[in-house]
């Protein structure tokens, strides 16, 4: 059993760490990591790791950044996507995007909270757990990657490339207001291309308009919901059209080519063949055979140059409640004094859905700030919950070798 005096020393040493953790975020929110360029950020990470005395810090080949402490026969990564979308239009931002600034307990900053919050617990974490010796027979992982353009394909390149880390558990450090998550849907992405013929706008009538044959696909799409499938935890399906192509030889012209993008999340009980017919259904019977769909594939060299290629869909997943990684998350919750609440789940992607939905490796949530900040302009962490995170990371590894 874990004695109360344990506790206390992590306590102890996160707060005597506290400024130490706070500094870190607000370097690291400093520094932009937008469009997957998170080479700067990382090399401030693995500086902070190596001045902790991780027994190994390295970059991966896609560019992720990695610190290693023990050998231990069990592996536990703790993952954090350090890569943020961009800032739109910064003269928008009443204060500098990256800079920040702290108001009312909380850095605002872009990243601050999807999801450079939880690096610095992470790290500081494992470093504590370390010096406290809990982390016997554990060999332990920060691993802080890329994820925004593509969910999935950091890990999956950690497990199957350069060496290849299969671990036993991961945490993901996305935003559960310090609770602990068990799972999210599931999404494909894919498009709708239909082709007619270009002519004249003046002579419309000669051409076939590639635009109109894609309406009663973005009409049919737009009421579909009701039809999407459901589950009592991970929620009713989704789908929405998030992007429209044309090709036309100019504005005067009927365009020849029309695209739309969508991205559809997926709950249990839903296939990707299912989702696909569902659209498909949707063509008018006369266009079947010039309106065509395709499933999106992802193979954008990561600023390294690094190409892995994979297809953009992500299976949904999910933990039972009474999983012994969910159990030992709650139970290293209350240890470190937060409230009791029940286990929940992201309405989001995360990288999950490759450690869990993918490769089948249990895999829990937590990380500090709410989720539907995410993306936001107001983006913003409350800070003691990124020092209070610390304690939850450092526990964590001594009570999951408790729970059975």
């Amino acid at each position: 059993m874990v004695e109360t005096q344990i506790v206390q020393s992590i306590q102890e040493r996160v707060r005597a760490a506290e400024e130490d953790i706070i500094r870190f975020l607000r370097e690291i929110c400093a520094i932009p990591s937008m469009e997957s360029q998170i080479g700067p950020v990382g090399e401030r990470i693995g500086a902070e790791m190596r001045k902790l005395g991780f027994d190994e810090v390295r970059f991966d080949k896609m560019g992720n950044i990695l610190g290693r402490i023990g050998n231990g026969p069990k592996v536990l990564v703790y993952d954090s996507h350090i890569d943020t979308v961009g800032v739109g239009d910064p003269a928008e931002w009443p204060y500098d995007p990256f800079e920040g600034k702290i108001e009312n307990g909380c850095l605002y900053a872009r990243g601050a909270v999807d999801e450079k919050g939880s690096t610095p617990g992470m790290v500081y974490g494992l470093a504590i757990a370390r010096d406290l010796g809990l982390l016997d027979g554990w060999t332990v992982y920060y691993f802080g990657n890329m994820e925004e353009w593509c969910d999935g394909i950091a890990p999956n390149s950690f497990v199957e490339v350069d060496p290849g880390v299969r671990p036993d558990f991961v945490v993901i450090g996305e935003p559960t207001m310090m609770k602990v998550y068990r799972g999210h849907k599931g999404r494909l992405e894919f498009k709708v291309t239909a082709r007619g013929k270009s002519a004249h706008a003046a002579s419309n009538h000669l051409g076939d308009n590639a635009i109109y044959k894609l309406l009663p696909v973005i009409a049919g799409i737009r009421d579909l919901e009701p039809a999407l499938g459901d589950h009592p935890f991970l929620g009713h399906g989704k789908i929405t059209v998030t992007d429209m192509k044309v090709r036309t030889p100019s504005i005067n012209a009927v365009p020849d080519e029309a695209v739309i993008f969508i991205d559809r999340r997926m709950t249990f009980g839903e296939t990707k063949e299912q989702v696909i017919e569902q659209v498909r259904a949707l063509i008018p019977e006369k266009d079947r055979e010039s309106v065509t769909i395709e499933e999106l594939f992802y193979d954008e060299p990561s600023y390294t140059g690094f190409v892995f290629p994979v297809d953009k869909y992500f299976p949904a997943w999910a933990l039972d409640e009474e999983h012994p990684l969910v159990q030992a998350g709650q139970k290293t919750r209350t240890l470190i004094g937060l409230p009791e609440a029940p286990s929940g789940k992201w309405d989001f992607s995360t990288n999950g859905i490759y450690w869990a939905g993918k490769a089948g490796i249990p895999s829990i949530g937590f990380g500090p700030g709410d989720e539907r900040l995410a993306h936001a302009m107001a983006e913003h962490v409350p800070l003691a919950e990124v020092v209070k995170a610390a304690e939850f990371y450092a526990l964590l590894p001594r009570i999951i070798q408790e729970t059975k």
